[in-house]
C-alpha cells in the first residue's frame, strides 16, 4: 500500500474537488488530508470531502489503522503524522501562525514509508510543505504540485517548485492520472532481488552523465543506479532503459535532475543515537586524552549531505572538549564534503525546521541554535568550526591527519571494489588512534587489519598501524584517480602531419624522425605536453577522468618519480639530466628506459620549454657495456647511487608532504573565502530587507505628512473664513500662528512669527496684557476683558490655555472680538436712560 499525503490552506477546497472527482475508489492507496484549520472551529471538511469521492471519509483519530482507499482528515487544532501504520496526533508544538503541520505529515511519511510515500502540494499561502517534500524526495518517494497558474493561491506550489523537489507540476484534476502512472510502472524489486545485469543503455546513461557533470558513477552499485533511473522513467511514463537513454541524450535538464536523483541523501541530527551516546561519552574522551591540549583536533564528514550529521559532531565535540579541557578554546576543526553543490549550499546556511527538536535536545537548541519566525538557526560559533566544500571522494585528495571520520550510509552505494579503495584511503587520512564512523549497515569487511571495532553493534572503529598504508607511494597508487585504468578513454596516436613535404630531403629527414628518431616530448614550464614526437605509448598514458596532458599525469610506473626530480634539477643547469636503466612498467610487463630531461633556451620559439627523451635500452647490454674496471671501483659509485636514491626519496616524499599540506590549506582558506562570501550576501540581503522596510516607512509617512498637510490647510481656511482676530502663542508667549483679522489689532507680517507678544505694537490700549497672559499661563484659567482701542473701537479679549490633544497645557490662544457696536448701542441705550430719568418731574 502507498500512502498519499495531500497539504493545502487557502483556496485547497476547490483543488480538493478537482483531484477526488478524478481520482478512482480503488487505487489501493490510502489519502492523508492535511487542511490548515481554524483551531477554534469544528472542520466541516469531511462532510465536503464526501460530495466529491465515493472512497470513506473520517477525521483521523489517534492510533487509527491506516487503510486503502481510505481518505483521512486532519482535526482542528492537532499535527498528524503517521508512525508504522498507525495514525498519531499529538497538541502544536509552536503557536498559531507559525505551525506547518503539512511538513509534519510529509517527514513523518518519508521516515515511515521511504520510497512508498507520495506527497502532493495544493493552493495555499506561505511556503508550509516544501520542507517535507524534500524529505519525501529524499528518501525516493514521488513528489506532485499543482500548477501555480490553476491555484487560488499559489505561494505554497511556487515554493515547492523553486525547491526543485516537484517530480510531478500539474493541475489537481490531472494530478491522479501521473500518479498512478508512476506507481504502475515503478519497478520496486524485494530485498532479496538480485541486481540486475550490467547493460548498455546503463552504460551509456553512465557516460552520458559523467560528460555533462564530470563525476563517474560507474562503480556505484547497479542496483542502486537502475533503481534511481527507473525512477525517473516512471515519472516520464519512458518505457525502456534504451528510450530514456535516447531521452537524456536529448534533454541536457533531465541529465542534471538524474544527477541530483543519484545524490540524494537521507540525515538527520544524531542518527542512531547509541553510537553518538558512546562516542560522547567513552570513545572521543579516551582520543583526547592522548592528544596535548594546545593541538588541533580535526575531523572529517564524507557525504555531509545537507549538514546534520557535521553539525552533531560538531555539538559533541564541544561538549566533550569543555568537560575534559574546562577555560580553555575550542580549538576543533571539522572538514564536511559532499559531491551535491545544492546540499552544501543547505549546509552552509546552517537553517533547519521546528521538527529537529525531535532529534536534538533542548538544552541543545537552546545553546547551539538561535529560533527564528520558521526555523532554527546554527549559532555562528559552532558555524565556524565547520568548513563546508563540494569534494568527491572518489577522485579529489583526501583531508589528511584527521582525528576522526564520519562516513556514514555512503560506502552502501558503492560497489566491493570501490569500498576496497576507499577503507585504505581512510585508514591514510586518519592519524594513530584515528576513529572511523561507519552506518548500521556498512562494515569494514575483510580489512579488519586496518580498524578494530571498539565496541559490539556500533559500527565505530579504531584505526590499527599498518605498514603498508605508511608511505607517500600509497596516495601515488591512489590518484590519479581511485577509478580502474581500463576506463581511460584512448588517446589517438599522432599521425603525419596533413602536409606532405614536397622535396626529397624533407621527406627523408620527416620519415628519419618519425621512425628512427628516440620518443620524445616537449613541455612547457607548467610540465604540460605541448609537442610529441615519435611513440610515446610505452611510457606515457592519458589518466582517466577530464583530459589531463601533464606529464606527472600520464607518466607510466616507474617514471613519475624520477621524473619528477630530474625535472626540478634541468631547470637549474645548463647540462641534460641523464636518468639511466629506469624500470617502466607497460602493458606488455617492465621495460628499461633511459630518459635525458633538457631545458630549452634557444630558439626563441621554444625558450623556458622542457625537452625529454625517451630511449629503450637492453639492461644485459648496458650492465655489460658499463662494466666497472674493479669490484673496487664500483663500490663507491654503487653506495653514491644509493645515497643519491635514498636522498631523492626522502626529498620526494618532503615535497609530496609539502603538496597536501599546500592543498589542504587552499581548501581550507577558499571554504573561508566562500564563508566570508556567505556573510556578506546574507549582510546585503538584510540590508536590502531593511532598505525595503524604510522605503515602506517613508511611503507611510510620506502618506501622514500629505494628510497633516491637507488638515493644516483645511484649518487655515477655517480660521481665515471667521471673523475673529486670533493669536496663538506658544508657552513663552512668542507668536506661533494668527489669522488675517489679528493683522488689524497688532501689526503682524509673516516675518513674525516667533517674536515676543511684548515687542509687537497694537492699537489695543492694555497694559496689562502681557500680565494677564502669564497669569493665565500659571493659573490655567481663561482671562476676559473689553478693551479700547486708539481708534475708539472696542474689542472682548479673551487669553484662554492652549491645550494639546493629551491635555498638556502648551501655550495660549488669545481671542479677539469687535464689539464697537454692542458698544455704542449700549452707550446710546445709557443716554437714554439718562435723558429720561432727568425729563421726570419731582
Amino acid at each position: 500500500m502507498r500512502i498519499v499525503g495531500i497539504g493545502a490552506s487557502a483556496g485547497g477546497l476547490s483543488a480538493f474537488e478537482e483531484f477526488f472527482r478524478h481520482t478512482q475508489p480503488d487505487t489501493g492507496m490510502a489519502f492523508i488530508i492535511v487542511q490548515h484549520l481554524d483551531p477554534t472551529q469544528k472542520a466541516l471538511l469531511p462532510e465536503l470531502l464526501r460530495k466529491f469521492t465515493a472512497m470513506p471519509v473520517c477525521e483521523a483519530r489517534q492510533n487509527m489503522p491506516v487503510e486503502p482507499n481510505t481518505l483521512y482528515v486532519i482535526p482542528p487544532n492537532k499535527d498528524l503524522s503517521v508512525s508504522g501504520n498507525m495514525l498519531k496526533l499529538a497538541a502544536p508544538a509552536e503557536p498559531r501562525g507559525m505551525r506547518l503541520p503539512i511538513n509534519v505529515l510529509f517527514s513523518s511519511l518519508a521516515s515511515a514509508f521511504n520510497e512508498r510515500a507520495i506527497a502532493i502540494v495544493l493552493s495555499g499561502m506561505g511556503s508550509d510543505g516544501t520542507l517535507g517534500l524534500q524529505a519525501i524526495r529524499a528518501t525516493g518517494g514521488l513528489t506532485a504540485v499543482q500548477q501555480p497558474d490553476t491555484a487560488q493561491f499559489d505561494a505554497m506550489p511556487k515554493s515547492a517548485i523553486a525547491s526543485g523537489c516537484a517530480d510531478i507540476v500539474a493541475p489537481p484534476s490531472m494530478l491522479p492520472e501521473r500518479i498512478l502512472a508512476f506507481t504502475s510502472r515503478v519497478n520496486e524489486p524485494g530485498p532479496d532481488s538480485p541486481p540486475p545485469a550490467p547493460s548498455e543503455p546503463i552504460g551509456s546513461i553512465l557516460r552520458l552523465l559523467q560528460k555533462n557533470t564530470h563525476h563517474d558513477f560507474s562503480l556505484y552499485k547497479r542496483s542502486t543506479l537502475s533503481r534511481r533511473i527507473e525512477r525517473r522513467m516512471a515519472i516520464h511514463g519512458i518505457g525502456s532503459i534504451s528510450a530514456y537513454a535516447q531521452y537524456l541524450g536529448k534533454n541536457s535538464q533531465e541529465v542534471e535532475l538524474l544527477f541530483r536523483e543519484l545524490l540524494i541523501g537521507v540525515t538527520e541530527f544524531f542518527r542512531d543515537p547509541d553510537i553518538w551516546e558512546y562516542l560522547a561519552e567513552t570513545a572521543l574522551p579516551d582520543l583526547l586524552a592522548t592528544k596535548p591540549s594546545d593541538q588541533k583536533v580535526r575531523a572529517w564528514v564524507v557525504g555531509c549531505s545537507t549538514g546534520e550529521e557535521a553539525y552533531s559532531l560538531a555539538m559533541v565535540f564541544t561538549e566533550v572538549l569543555e568537560r575534559l579541557r574546562p577555560g580553555q578554546d575550542i580549538n576543533l576543526q571539522i572538514f564536511a564534503s559532499d559531491l551535491s553543490a545544492e546540499a552544501i549550499v543547505t549546509a552552509r546556511r546552517g537553517q533547519y525546521p521546528f521538527s529537529i527538536s525531535e532529534h536534538v535536545s533542548e538544552q541543545r537548541l537552546a545553546r547551539f541554535f538561535t529560533k527564528h519566525g520558521s526555523y532554527y538557526q546554527v549559532n555562528p560559533a559552532l558555524r565556524d568550526t565547520i568548513l563546508f566544500a563540494q569534494h568527491d571522494v572518489i577522485l579529489d585528495p583526501p583531508f589528511t591527519k584527521l582525528d576522526l571520520i564520519a562516513c556514514r550510509n555512503l560506502l552502501i552505494y558503492f560497489d566491493t571494489m570501490l569500498q576496497r579503495r576507499l577503507l585504505p584511503l581512510f585508514h591514510y587520512s586518519l592519524s594513530d588512534r584515528g576513529l572511523l564512523m561507519l552506518g548500521n549497515s556498512e562494515t569494514v569487511g575483510r580489512l579488519n587489519y586496518l580498524f578494530a571495532r571498539l565496541k559490539p553493534r556500533l559500527r565505530l572503529y579504531q584505526r590499527l598501524d599498518h605498514e603498508s598504508i605508511r608511505g607517500p607511494n600509497f596516495l601515488l597508487r591512489s590518484f590519479p584517480p581511485l577509478s580502474e585504468l581500463s576506463k581511460e578513454q584512448s588517446v589517438p596516436v599522432p599521425t603525419v602531419p596533413p602536409n606532405t613535404p614536397d622535396n626529397l630531403q624533407d621527406a627523408a629527414d620527416h620519415l628519419l624522425l618519425q621512425v628512427y628518431a628516440p620518443a620524445a616530448v616537449v613541455l612547457n614550464r607548467d610540465a604540460d605536453i605541448v609537442y610529441i614526437s615519435g611513440r610515446t605509448g610505452k611510457y606515457l598514458e592519458p589518466a582517466a577522468g577530464k583530459a589531463n596532458w601533464n606529464i606527472h599525469a600520464m607518466a607510466r610506473e616507474g617514471l613519475r618519480v624520477p621524473l619528477f626530480t630530474a625535472l626540478k634539477q634541468a631547470v637549474c643547469q645548463l647540462e641534460p639530466v641523464e636518468l639511466h636503466s629506469l624500470e617502466v612498467q607497460t602493458g606488455v610487463g617492465i621495460k628499461h628506459v633511459d630518459v635525458t630531461v633538457q631545458a630549452l633556451h634557444e630558439p626563441a620559439v621554444l625558450e623556458d620549454m622542457i625537452i625529454v627523451v625517451f630511449k629503450d635500452t637492453d639492461a644485459g647490454t648496458r650492465a655489460r657495456s658499463h662494466k666497472p674496471a674493479s669490484t673496487a671501483a664500483h663500490k663507491p659509485d654503487e653506495r653514491w647511487y644509493q645515497q643519491e636514491i635514498k636522498r631523492l626519496g626522502e626529498r620526494e616524499r618532503e615535497s609530496r608532504e609539502e603538496l597536501q599540506t599546500s592543498n589542504e590549506e587552499l581548501q581550507s582558506t577558499n571554504e573561508e573565502l566562500q564563508s566570508a562570501n556567505e556573510e556578506l550576501t546574507t549582510s546585503k540581503e538584510e540590508m536590502q530587507s531593511m532598505n525595503e522596510e524604510l522605503q515602506t516607512i517613508n511611503t507611510e509617512l510620506q502618506t501622514k505628512l500629505d494628510d497633516l498637510a491637507l488638515a493644516q490647510s483645511d484649518m487655515q481656511n477655517v480660521l481665515n473664513s471667521i471673523e475673529i482676530a486670533i493669536i496663538f502663542l506658544d508657552s513663552s508667549l512668542n507668536i506661533r500662528r494668527y489669522t488675517a483679522r489679528a493683522s488689524d489689532v497688532f501689526s503682524l507680517r509673516e516675518s513674525d512669527v516667533g517674536r515676543p507678544l511684548r515687542e509687537l505694537s497694537t492699537v489695543l490700549r492694555y497694559p496689562d496684557l502681557e500680565t494677564d497672559a502669564n497669569e493665565t499661563l500659571k493659573t490655567v484659567r481663561t482671562s476676559e476683558r473689553q478693551i479700547q482701542t486708539t481708534d475708539r473701537r472696542w474689542f472682548s479679549v479673551r487669553i484662554m490655555p492652549y491645550r494639546r490633544l493629551d491635555n498638556e497645557v502648551d501655550g495660549l490662544v488669545m481671542t479677539m472680538v469687535d464689539i464697537t457696536d454692542t458698544k455704542t448701542v449700549e452707550s446710546s441705550l445709557r443716554e437714554e436712560s439718562a435723558g429720561k430719568d432727568g425729563a421726570h418731574p419731582e
